[in-house]
């Protein structure tokens, strides 16, 4: 039987996952969509993460379900600034160099309970350590990571979790997955070790880097990995569309944009070509003589044609006019506030459609890919 939202008679399917894209700062924004499904009464199976959407799904796979927005409120607030807004809300232009100086601020003395500058810098540390190539110190992340998880939860919950990182040596991406793998803070680490700013993390003699360096989205790990019908809440922190710059400062901005979403797109791309693929594979051996379907090569193609349902509602950020470039650094309290309420918005926006969606899901078990993003985006603001 198909599990019910407490809101809303929105039948789910098998799996229900939520992945969350990198993007610093922006993470608030994703914890405003969980709030949001929560308040839905949308259970979820499975959370995969890549850098602040690790951390993120940590909380998240790491707490009760009851317990876990209120985990996210602890974490967003305690590495956002606690100066109170400046009453400069309907001028974007002074919202925005108060923005960049709240951006300036982390740049110069680090966010609490995530990183500190390093003291000496890294020009005075010893070769090839991890001080000696990165400007911050995470180690205060661990210590907040150790109070909000519960690591014994998060491997071996009902939720499962998945963290992408990048080998610094071989380049190789590698997902850690708690199928496979017993997580603890430095894998969530080594997700989020953006270089140069943070520092890369060993595991194991291996040092690993942000996985965002490779991929920005989990979801082709989700769509390959997985063997049941799937509803996907993909969270994109950085919208691929957007309008022309007008100066450099919305150049910067928009080139970030550009570069994170352009894999998330060919990744969504590659998925619904592939369908449409083995859609057309799947019709062509159902039209095979019996004799001929029960050959070893016959067989082993069937094995290949995937044709689960498989349906993605895509929330993305749009950043208000007075956002700019450094938005993925920027965690003021206000502006924190701002991104998890968007998140929220986003979540509202998608379940106008609810129904509509349902139907899809029930409908179209045999061979649906129905991306839903221009229509499901939040409002500026």
């Amino acid at each position: 039987m198909p599990r019910r939202a407490a809101r809303a008679a929105l039948p789910l399917p098998d799996l229900v996952v939520l992945v969350l894209q990198g993007g610093g700062a922006l993470g608030a924004f994703q914890a405003g969509v969980y709030e949001a499904l929560i308040d839905l009464g949308i259970e979820l199976d499975w959370v995969a993460g890549i850098s602040i959407g690790a951390v993120n799904a940590a909380i998240i796979a790491g707490n009760p379900r009851d317990e876990a927005v209120g985990k996210m409120r602890q974490f967003w607030e305690g590495v956002s600034s606690a100066l109170p807004p400046l009453p400069i809300a309907d001028n974007d232009l002074l919202r925005e160099w108060t923005h960049l100086g709240a951006a300036a601020q982390v740049a110069t003395f680090g966010v609490p309970g995530f990183f500190v500058p390093r003291m000496p810098p890294p020009m005075f540390a010893a070769k090839q350590t991890p001080a000696a190539v990165s400007f911050y110190d995470t180690e205060p992340l661990a210590a907040t990571l150790d109070r909000l998880v519960d690591w014994d939860r998060l491997n071996n919950g009902k939720v499962r979790l998945s963290v992408g990182a990048v080998a610094v040596e071989t380049g190789n991406f590698r997902y850690f997955d708690t199928t496979t793998d017993t997580i603890d803070a430095r894998h969530i680490m080594a997700s989020g070790a953006l270089p140069p700013g943070l520092p890369p993390v060993e595991i194991d003699g291996v040092w690993y880097w942000d996985g965002g360096i490779v991929s920005n989205t989990p979801l082709e790990h989700v769509v390959e990995s997985a063997n049941e019908d799937m509803l996907v809440f993909q969270v994109d922190l950085f919208p691929a569309r957007g309008e022309r710059p007008h100066d450099l400062e919305e150049a910067w901005s928009r080139e970030k944009d550009i570069r994170y979403s352009s894999r998330t797109r060919r990744i969504s791309d590659g998925l619904v070509r592939r369908r449409k693929e083995h859609r057309l594979i799947d019709r062509m051996l159902r039209k095979l003589p019996p004799e001929a379907r029960d050959l070893p090569e016959v067989k082993a193609v069937e094995k290949m044609v995937d044709c689960k349902a498989l349906n993605v509602v895509q929330l993305i950020h749009q950043p208000p006019a007075w956002q700019t470039g450094a938005r993925d650094f920027e965690f003021s309290r206000s502006t924190m506030e701002v991104n998890w309420a968007l998140g929220r918005d986003a979540v509202e926006a998608a379940m106008k459609g609810g129904q509509l969606l349902a139907e899809s899901i029930v409908e179209g078990r045999s061979d649906s890919f129905a991306v839903q993003s221009d229509m499901l985006r939040p409002k500026d603001g």
